[in-house]
């Protein structure tokens, strides 16, 4: 399943990213994908139960507050993840329930909508160690969207495995100052947030695997537009992640068009169509 159906500004645009994802998976053959849209702000979620159990993993292309879900659906997604179920958290769906401890608890570290040190540490590497930083301070920053290399800090986990030790990724949002419990939480993956771009000069998590009870969590935080999608990185570790979460184990090889430590590498299937801009540079209608 891909969980969809609203995000936390302009800035993203699920409408379109969802059939990328969707696509993606389709394309190796291994998963049928569900695309379920849930109500939007304002609609009724009286009837919105989804039956999580029909599904080996459920992928979250969404970004809601903590509002939006009644107690009831929220217990319901805690005991699917719990007993067994995957769950991908994909770039904004770690802004969504910044006060629902059992989410945070799943992605591990989020950022915006309001968290702070209240709702855990910074996390990032220093000198090659984890660090868990106390720091008082907001979550959630980013630069410009600029093409950055990615490391692969854990090599030897099934998402990881095979892949080079450094890539370079699509024009995208780092991420950086992201904060949460952090707990049963591997950095798979990092990248240096260069102060040049408003970066804090750290290596941020980019990919993470958490556990969750009997359940698996991959947690990306690429892909922002359509356009950060189409990196062959992003594809691959998506396609993975998802593998993982569902199964526990990673089939897929490694493809030969991966990136380099110093090259992008995207594919024409996935380039925006013409004329086609980022949804954050777009006119936004200011009139409510």
């Amino acid at each position: 399943m891909i969980l969809t159906g609203e995000q936390g500004g302009p800035y993203h645009a699920w409408e379109e990213t969802t059939p990328y994802l969707k696509r993606m998976l389709e394309e190796t053959g291994l998963f049928e994908v569900t695309v379920v849209i849930a109500p939007p702000k304002g609609g009724d979620f009286s009837a919105f139960r989804p039956d999580w159990s029909k599904y080996k993993a459920v992928v979250g292309n969404y970004d809601a507050p903590d509002e939006r879900w009644p107690d009831e659906l929220k217990a319901s997604f805690e005991a699917y993840v719990r007993n067994g179920g995957g769950f991908v958290s994909v770039h904004a769906a770690d802004n969504a329930f910044p006060n629902w401890r059992e989410y945070n608890l799943m992605i591990g570290v989020g950022g915006w909508r309001g968290r702070t040190e209240k709702h855990g540490p910074y996390w990032y590497v220093k000198d090659g160690k984890v660090i868990s930083d106390t720091t008082p301070g907001p979550a959630g920053s980013h630069g410009a969207r600029l093409p950055f290399k990615i490391r692969n800090f854990v090599r030897h986990h099934p998402v990881t495995e095979g892949l080079p030790e450094e890539w370079m990724h699509a024009a995208d949002e780092l991420y950086a100052h992201m904060r949460g419990p952090g707990e049963k939480m591997t950095m798979l993956s990092i990248a240096f947030s260069d102060p040049s771009n408003r970066g804090t000069g750290r290596e941020e998590p980019i990919l993470m695997a958490i556990e969750y009870g009997k359940g698996r969590v991959f947690h990306t935080v690429l892909g922002h537009d359509i356009a950060a999608m189409n990196c062959v990185g992003f594809i691959t570790t998506f396609q993975r992640g998802t593998e993982w979460a569902a199964t526990g184990k990673v089939t897929q090889k490694v493809p030969p068009d991966f990136p380099t430590a110093t090259e992008v590498k995207t594919r024409p299937e996935y380039n925006p169509p013409p004329g086609w801009t980022s949804p954050g540079g777009r006119p936004r209608n200011t009139k409510q």
